[in-house]
């Protein structure tokens, strides 16, 4: 018997624990490929490295290309991608070497998010510049887009400088994985628009109420004008905080991110919730469970089964 199409209006996906918890390496795998089987359509790591807030102890998660390659190896289906990679924390051509990589280890299922960082902590505590950042993603960006969809780059810049250098073997893609932005800057905007084939806001941009994300898409289509982009040709994503049964609140690396009320209720209600983010105009989602555990993933599970009977 063939299965009924999906009626799903929009992809969701979760994020896996940051620093919620320590969860080790089976735990992610077995959460991955519990989010899998039960219809989930992506993955999603945070990719920092260390934390420090007053009043509270040093916390950090673990390195995001390393996990991504693994998640990439005991999955099949779902994307994968990080949300969002700095390109202050690699070498910009070891950034296009990595992505490639989890390009042939996921047989083309990444979804390379890419934004300049904002922790300075854990810029100085790495050894990493702090300064010039957009500046920098300026021409991190220019090496990694173009290696991906190329193959090759000459870049004689003031941050970076790569001279002949090829990116081989070639990945699943002609032109690479699709790339994805995370910011609302508008220089930010202006430099990775016309070249990106997604876009990505964190919950607490829009208070995490898709009734105020109209505004900020908005932005973001002007903004793809204004570089020569139809808007119809980014996707556009954000990340959601959805609390369930046990949730105490999110410990967010970011304290601002708690002022964020998260989305709850019934399986109904949380669907109905779903289809307004597609109303809203939003393409795909990344959920930040409340708490981040499989329990959370099954508990989710229903919201997915009646989205795709109900559309």
């Amino acid at each position: 018997m063939t299965a009924s199409p999906r009626r799903r209006p929009l992809k969701i996906g979760i994020q896996l624990p940051e620093i919620e918890y320590v969860a080790r390496w089976r735990e992610m795998e077995a959460m991955a490929r519990h989010a899998e089987a039960v219809g989930f359509d992506s993955l999603w790591v945070g990719d920092h490295l260390l934390y420090r807030n007053p009043n509270d102890v040093s916390k950090g998660p673990w390195e995001a290309w390393s996990m991504m390659a693994a998640l990439s190896a005991v999955t099949e289906k779902v994307e994968i991608g990080p949300l969002v990679a700095c390109t202050s924390f690699h070498n910009p051509a070891m950034i296009a070497k990595k992505a490639a990589t989890i390009e042939e280890i996921s047989d083309g299922r990444l979804i390379l998010g890419l934004g300049a960082g904002w922790n300075e902590v854990e810029y100085s505590t790495y050894g990493y510049p702090y300064d010039n950042r957009v500046s920098r993603f300026e021409e991190a960006f220019t090496i990694i887009r173009t290696l991906l969809r190329d193959g090759r780059c000459d870049f004689p810049g003031k941050y970076y400088d790569v001279d002949d250098c090829e990116l081989l073997p070639r990945g699943h893609r002609p032109d690479g994985p699709p790339l994805m932005i995370g910011s609302q800057g508008p220089r930010m905007l202006k430099i990775a628009l016309p070249y990106v084939q997604g876009w990505n806001a964190w919950y607490s941009w829009y208070g995490n109420d898709p009734a105020r994300l109209p505004e900020l898409l908005t932005q973001i289509d002007d903004a793809c004008r204004e570089v020569g982009r139809d808007p119809k040709e980014i996707e556009k994503s954000c990340a959601v905080l959805v609390a369930l049964t046990g949730a105490k609140g999110r410990l967010a690396g970011d304290p601002t991110d708690r002022n964020s009320r998260p989305v709850s209720g019934t399986t109904q209600q949380l669907a109905d919730t779903m289809r307004a983010y597609a109303a809203a105009g939003i393409d795909h989602l990344q959920l930040v469970l409340d708490p981040n555990t499989m329990a959370a993933i099954e508990e989710f599970a229903p919201v997915l089964e009646l989205l795709d009977r109900e559309g």
